[in-house]
């Protein structure tokens, strides 16, 4: 039996509750977490979780959806794009993902531009088939929440956002001084006050990349994960792997411009990088769909580190993180049929 759906939404998008306190700006009442059965023991000293998106239906899909069983991590990312479908046909998608990860791994979905617009099914109506399975959950699940891991003495928050998607009221902006930038400048610093260790956002569409899309989140957005040095920035939306390089805004860098490269907003450019030095930006665009072209001379090639597509060592795989107090660690790991890797470590324990 799947776990009680989670769907805690509000018509307040510039207020949040944090450790039990409603930020001011915010004309509505700040919504409320339905406890559920958490998914480890609170005061755990370390979480894993693994992320992907893109995933639709497909051979290739089982199989990353079988090595997320494999790995057995406390939750997985699902970034947007989900099954490809058609609508109503949701149900029959949640089956082929439970069937093959099990009923009681926390599969936490984000909607992606195939279904916030209806046109491959509706977010409303996945998040009603595999429902959120974290306590303590803030905001809408499936669009725009936060929670954090675990929920006594937490080790990440996770910050799933919607930026540039379209919804049936409209396109969600996270432009400068809007409510939903404003919900996601306090989630990051509320995660900060509190004393999280890590900060985790995940969003379906990248800013950055070496794919065929431009930066629909905006740049307005990039920046401020930037200059909060939000830890790791996870999306898919193009059907490949690329790990950005440790990005930071200081003097000489005082913002990351879309379509440009410029060597001063790199803080660290191998494996082994700092915490709070910068942020990494991942696109894992690999869970199932078709594989498209890495384009290593797009203008933003240089912030990356390492890359994989159809044309570069194609894999399908799904990327695996474990965090601790001191430390982030992360790999992509192929399926069978690819033979891509790359790993990073972020130490907090590097002067």
């Amino acid at each position: 039996m799947r776990g009680t759906r989670l769907r805690v939404a509000t018509s307040c998008a510039a207020g949040i509750a944090v450790a039990g306190i409603v930020l001011a700006g915010c004309a509505a009442s700040a919504p409320v977490p339905v406890p559920q059965t958490s998914v480890r023991a609170d005061g755990a000293t370390s979480v894993r979780f693994t992320a992907s998106g893109d995933i639709a239906e497909r051979t290739q899909s089982a199989a990353v959806l079988d090595q997320v069983a494999s790995i057995r991590p406390d939750l997985h990312l699902a970034l947007g794009d989900l099954s490809y479908g058609t609508p109503g046909s949701e149900a029959a998608w949640c089956d082929f993902v439970t069937s093959r990860v099990g009923e009681g791994v926390p599969f936490e979905l984000l909607a992606g531009n195939h279904e916030s617009d209806g046109r491959n099914g509706n977010i409303d109506d996945f998040s009603d088939c595999l429902p959120n399975q974290l306590p303590g959950l803030v905001g809408t699940y499936g669009r725009q929440y936060f929670v954090d891991v675990p929920r006594v003495n937490p080790l990440v928050r996770f910050i799933m956002i919607s930026p540039g998607l379209k919804y049936p009221d409209r396109r969600w902006s996270y432009s400068a001084g809007s409510a939903r930038y404003r919900w996601t400048a306090r989630a990051i610093d509320g995660a900060r006050s509190a004393g999280i260790p890590w900060v985790v956002t995940g969003m379906h569409k990248p800013c950055l990349s070496v794919g065929r899309y431009p930066c629909d989140p905006g740049a307005d957005l990039l920046n401020l994960l930037v200059a909060k040095r939000v830890d790791l920035v996870l999306s898919g939306h193009e059907h490949l792997y690329a790990r950005s390089k440790q990005l930071a805004l200081g003097e000489s860098c005082p913002d990351l411009e879309p379509e440009s490269y410029s060597s001063a907003c790199v803080s660290d450019s191998d494996s082994d990088l700092t915490h709070g030095a910068g942020t990494v930006m991942a696109i894992v665009g690999t869970g199932g769909v078709a594989l498209r072209d890495v384009n290593p001379s797009d203008p933003e090639a240089g912030y990356f580190a390492a890359w994989s597509g159809l044309n570069l060592d194609p894999s399908h795989g799904n990327l695996d993180v474990r965090v601790t107090e001191d430390t982030l660690t992360a790999g992509f790991v192929p399926v069978a049929g690819g033979s891509f890797t790359d790993s990073f470590t972020i130490d907090a324990r590097v002067p």
